[in-house]
């Protein structure tokens, strides 16, 4: 288990005995099983694991939208889903959030309009200034997930991989502190993969923006500064991927993975 030294800051997302059930009576299940991890900050943290094994659950609680939730989250200082984070915390889930019948920049217009309305009374001057920014953070967007050349187009019409860059676009327009990011580069080419991993590291990198993504494909996990393996609602590890090879005495993440599910129960925390 990775450890924050007591001098550095605090860690972006902080969990502690962290669980959801679903159901109840006989058909409750824990999806989450009293979880302990830190996310630290301006890096890029991998949550890796199997499909049905909590991911999604765990990025919908740390941002907020998940029920039956207990223990301890806090979310850049603040417990998770307080109002304050609405603006510091990017989410784009596994679906693309976007409109099929507006353009990439009307769906890029009307999240930026409600992420930073107009003053409903106030002058020419205030309500240019926030529309002069509502348009540079579309501008800004759309050229962070290179689609410049596709700002007319239905969203409709595009590709997969394209509609989910768009969704992108749209979390990143509040130049967030904190990225959570479900299976951003499922279904995509390589090339395009590359191309996003390429942005996460320079969005850390340049911003000091911190990075939750989430990934079955475990050689992703070598594109990440940090690493939480999951399984069955558990975290198995959580480590940098040079640490976690070492200590598995692997070649790769994928077979440390593997090493640490073999490991009896009571050895795995």
């Amino acid at each position: 288990m990775m450890n924050n030294s007591p001098e550095g800051p605090p860690p972006a997302v902080h969990a502690r005995g962290l669980t959801v059930r679903r159901g109840a009576g006989r058909a409750a299940r824990t999806v989450l099983d009293g979880i302990a991890f830190d996310v630290p900050r301006g890096r890029i943290t991998g949550l890796l694991g199997p499909s049905g094994c909590g991911k999604s659950t765990l990025m919908r609680t740390v941002v907020g939208t998940q029920a039956h939730v207990s223990g301890t989250l806090d979310v850049l200082g603040r417990p998770a889903g307080h109002p304050e984070l609405r603006s510091r915390v990017g989410y784009v889930t596994q679906a693309p959030s976007v409109y099929d019948d507006l353009t990439v920049r009307q769906n890029l217009d009307y999240f930026a309009a409600v992420l930073d309305p107009s003053p409903r009374f106030a002058g020419e001057t205030p309500r240019r200034a926030a529309a002069d920014r509502r348009r540079a953070a579309v501008a800004q967007a759309i050229a962070d997930v290179d689609l410049t050349s596709h700002t007319t187009a239905l969203a409709g019409h595009l590709s997969g991989g394209q509609r989910s860059r768009v969704s992108l676009a749209v979390a990143l327009l509040g130049t967030p502190e904190l990225l959570v990011l479900d299976e951003p580069t499922v279904g995509l080419d390589p090339v395009l993969r590359r191309d996003l991993w390429n942005l996460f590291h320079h969005l850390a990198a340049t911003r000091g923006t911190t990075l939750l993504v989430s990934s079955h494909v475990m050689d992703e996990a070598e594109r990440c500064h940090d690493l939480l393996l999951m399984r069955e609602g558990r975290i198995l590890a959580q480590d940098t991927p040079e640490a976690l090879r070492a200590r598995t005495h692997c070649d790769t993440v994928e077979e440390g993975f593997l090493h640490l599910v073999e490991l009896p129960q009571e050895t795995q925390r």
